[in-house]
């Protein structure tokens, strides 16, 4: 039986308090898909029974399964392909000439979900920029989602997830095979530090970061949230700071404190942080 919209409504409303989320009107099938798993696991008879029981308790361990379970977390490794060229052929050639003194880099993934794109970033830094070996790399993989961060943090993926967009010589460098899975080698693992992290909260220890990745993400978010959210990025990045967004996403009339970085494929895969 489908959940009644003021059910429907209720849930739409915790998700946006906790995460500012937006679940489009129209969305009760994916609601349903998606809080059917938790509500047989908790024991309730219905949809409707696990939305009452919410209703009537106070906050808890429940009520942020749902708000998980209605995030989104489709990712996978080298996603489009293009923001990882644009990272080999020129962000981390220009941090290189920029900071040699400092020897520093600080990467942030504001929506890491199960880890494919930190870790894909780290494996392109490994492979293709050696000089970095004693530089200080931090990279910084955050979620609003405890139980994708902890999958994220095993560094172990089904043949389904390496096969989708993993290269051949990625996967025999980087991984060890394990039975039906596939686990990365300590080097890349242990490259990326995994944090509970929700964009529309406190941003502790986020600052003076040189690449930020907020791929497919600002999507889920209206208009002042996104505004916000960009703001405190932009704060958040140093000088000469590069954004990767996704391809659906942009900073037009959202930021103007943003350029464009110009790519010989026309697409738009980057901003740049212009100078206060």
């Amino acid at each position: 039986m489908p959940l009644a919209e003021r059910d429907v409504s209720y849930v739409r409303d915790l998700v946006y308090g906790a995460s500012a989320i937006v679940i489009e009107s129209g969305k009760g099938y994916l609601v349903e898909a998606r809080l059917t798993p938790i509500a047989r696991d908790a024991g309730f008879v219905d949809l409707t029974a696990l939305v009452t029981h919410l209703r009537s308790s106070a906050r808890n361990g429940l009520h942020a399964k749902v708000v998980e379970a209605m995030t989104t977390n489709e990712t996978t490794f080298f996603r489009d392909v293009h923001p990882f060229e644009l990272l080999k052929t020129d962000v981390i050639p220009r941090f290189l000439e920029s900071k040699k003194a400092s020897r520093s880099l600080r990467i942030w993934c504001g929506a890491s979900s199960t880890g494919q794109e930190p870790y894909t970033i780290a494996m392109v830094l490994k492979e293709h920029f050696p000089r970095l070996s004693d530089w200080k790399v931090s990279i910084v993989a955050t979620d609003i989602n405890t139980a994708v961060l902890e999958r994220a943090r095993t560094g172990i993926y089904s043949q389904l997830e390496v096969n989708r967009g993993l290269p051949a010589p990625y996967l025999v460098k980087y991984f060890e095979r394990r039975g039906a899975e596939f686990a990365l080698k300590e080097e890349i693992r242990k490259a990326v530090d995994f944090r509970v992290l929700n964009l529309t909260a406190d941003w502790p220890n986020l600052a003076a970061i040189d690449v930020v990745f907020l791929r497919n993400v600002l999507i889920y978010f209206d208009v002042p949230t996104k505004k916000r959210i960009l703001g405190r990025v932009y704060d958040a990045m140093t000088c000469d700071g590069v954004l990767f967004l996704g391809g659906a996403e942009t900073t037009l009339n959202l930021d103007d404190r943003f350029k464009r970085v110009e790519t010989t494929s026309g697409r738009t895969v980057a901003y740049d942080k212009k100078p206060r």
